[in-house]
């Protein structure tokens, strides 16, 4: 949505309009269950099939990105999801649909599959042409399955191309490259601190409690921690080896509770609550993980995180500049 381009060549939403989309849509795209068996059906649900159809989520996508393919995208991007079927990872690279064109599918496509979340959504199929113009198929899930915090996904693309010797990064140098690199990641929120599970109470638990308990996935909530967590922990501990720790942003609210912990609680009064907690973490210290705890750390004197969000993109709006000072195109009137 950010990325994907208007008929003017601009992107279709921007920053702000990102809000009122999720407040206005997922109501749409979680029906909640109601009345007095709602728990019931709801677990009946997740046991039978995925929580929900996907209809909508799938008919608003094609509706707003269209016929738009990867080339397409007014920035580079990198989108991690997983094929079932192959039981591997599939990435789909901006940087890699020059010389893997199977990879140059729709936006639509590729957006319902790294979305399409276990339990939840139904996943993807579909079909895309390779080099010699021979139909591929594509049967994906979400890509948090592979990658859910997927700025290490980000960065390996970004060593590859200095490899590959790209023109965008010809300058940086190998042993540079954490100097010049600007890495922002955002989490989606975490319960982390209520400590809901124990050794005693899981030590109970077959498939079914693993699967399903209260309303959650405790199997999967503990994949998705544990992704997450590793790939905050490495970048922490290169970024800080390197003494770049300052070209790094880590964005998480790990104190979540109840209903705020729900990938999938889209009532009004929920999702007006999480544009509370969003607020309001813009306005808290920057914390950074201590590598000996592994917990977040506020920064001293180093701001809030609003701050840091500026800052970052100021340097990145003076980097653009900068670049487009030294392109040939900047000479053409």
């Amino acid at each position: 949505m950010l990325a994907a381009p208007n008929d003017n060549n601009r992107p279709l939403y921007a920053a702000k309009d990102i809000v009122p989309f999720y407040l206005d849509n997922c109501p749409k795209i979680f029906p909640q269950s109601s009345g007095l068996c709602a728990a019931v059906v709801d677990l009946v649900k997740v046991l039978t099939g995925p929580k929900y159809d996907g209809k909508y989520l799938h008919k608003l996508i094609r509706n707003i990105v269209g016929d738009k393919r990867l080339d397409q995208t007014l920035t580079n991007v990198v989108i991690p999801t997983f094929d079932v079927k192959k039981l591997l990872p599939v990435i789909f690279s901006s940087y890699q649909v020059t010389s893997r064109p199977v990879l140059n599918a729709k936006l639509s496509d590729i957006c319902i599959g790294t979305s399409a979340a276990p339990t939840l959504l139904p996943a993807h199929y579909f079909e895309n042409n390779d080099q010699q113009g021979e139909p591929k198929e594509f049967n994906l899930i979400d890509g948090g399955v592979a990658a859910n915090n997927p700025a290490s996904v980000a960065i390996s693309e970004v060593i590859k191309q200095t490899e590959k010797q790209n023109p965008d990064f010809m300058e940086i140098k190998p042993m540079e490259l954490y100097d010049r690199l600007l890495l922002v990641s955002f989490g989606t929120g975490s319960n982390r601190s209520e400590l809901r599970y124990n050794a005693k109470k899981v030590s109970k638990w077959g498939v079914i409690g693993w699967l399903y308990e209260d309303g959650s996935s405790p199997l999967l909530e503990c994949f998705d921690e544990a992704g997450a967590c590793m790939v905050d922990y490495h970048n922490s501990v290169v970024f800080q080896a390197l003494h770049s720790e300052q070209n790094y942003l880590r964005i998480e609210e790990d104190t979540l509770e109840g209903n705020l912990a729900s990938a999938d609680k889209a009532t009004k009064e929920n999702l007006e609550n999480l544009v509370e907690v969003g607020n309001t973490l813009l306005q808290k210290p920057i914390s950074t993980m201590d590598l000996d705890t592994g917990l977040y750390e506020p920064v001293e004197n180093g701001g809030t995180n609003q701050q840091a969000l500026q800052r970052f993109a100021k340097l990145l709006s003076d980097e653009k500049k900068l670049r487009e000072s030294k392109s040939p195109k900047s000479d053409i009137k």
